[in-house]
């Protein structure tokens, strides 16, 4: 980013809403914002309680469980729909309206379909993730390079070594939309246990806002946001890794 000529970081971003956040805090404009500089001295009384060490355990576990289960069938339907155009048209529509649909409206029909408590929760995580990741590795599907799988069956390529080729050809764009189901899977999860399952996270916001603890709600909306912005940069990172098979496409 520039501005005038200079080279500023993207980060300095991120400053000027922190300033904006203390100006607004210490003049009391707005009784949900504490100063900024409040909520990251009341960090330490939020992670060093027993109570958020099993509500991060609890959260992290299922938030896991749904998202591993989002990338296994995400990437599998993703598969589905970019080798088999009969299946492209049937769950194409049916994908792009689940992508778009306000899904907090489902959770209270997920909790009707598994009940009170985690599972619930892993699946709402699953709702929020799966969609993206299955429509962008329908995405690197259809951009594999045809050459590639021509070669794979000149060079007599079983079935499952083309399907192979086909996955780290797709590998960027699986790798992008597995990024984005990380971050979608954070809203799910603090969605799920704050709407149906009071467990986890979800119980120590409840918590926070009924005691009007701003400080400490705050606090652990930082730490969510610090949590998922972490795994989208790991996934980030291995985007750039495998970012010639993007290459080999143009």
């Amino acid at each position: 980013m520039e501005i005038y000529g200079y080279r500023v970081p993207a980060a300095a971003a991120l400053i000027v809403w922190v300033v904006i956040w203390e100006i607004v805090g210490r003049f009391d404009l707005l009784l949900m914002f504490p100063p900024f500089t409040e909520v990251l001295a009341s960090l330490p009384d939020v992670i060093g309680t027993p109570s958020f060490a099993e509500a991060a355990r609890i959260t992290v576990v299922s938030y896991l469980a749904g998202l591993a289960l989002a990338i296994v069938v995400g990437i599998g339907i993703g598969l589905l729909m970019g080798l088999v155009k009969r299946a492209d048209q049937i769950l194409n529509m049916w994908v792009n309206i689940f992508l778009s649909a306000p899904l907090s409206a489902l959770v209270p029909v997920i909790m009707i379909l598994f009940g009170m408590g985690s599972p619930t929760v892993v699946a709402t995580v699953f709702m929020f993730a799966v969609w993206i990741i299955a429509l962008d590795t329908r995405a690197g599907v259809l951009h594999a390079s045809p050459s590639l799988l021509e070669m794979g069956r000149a060079f007599g390529a079983s079935r499952g070594q083309r399907l192979k080729l086909i996955l780290l050809s797709a590998l960027p764009e699986i790798l992008a939309g597995i990024r984005l189901g990380v971050i979608r899977g954070v809203k799910g999860v603090v969605i799920g246990q704050l709407l149906v399952s009071i467990i986890g996270v979800g119980a120590l916001f409840s918590l926070y806002s009924q005691n009007f603890l701003m400080a400490h709600f705050w606090a652990l909306i930082l730490i969510l946001f610090a949590f998922a912005l972490s795994l989208a940069e790991l996934i980030n990172r291995l985007e750039a890794r495998v970012e010639y098979y993007a290459g080999s496409r143009s």
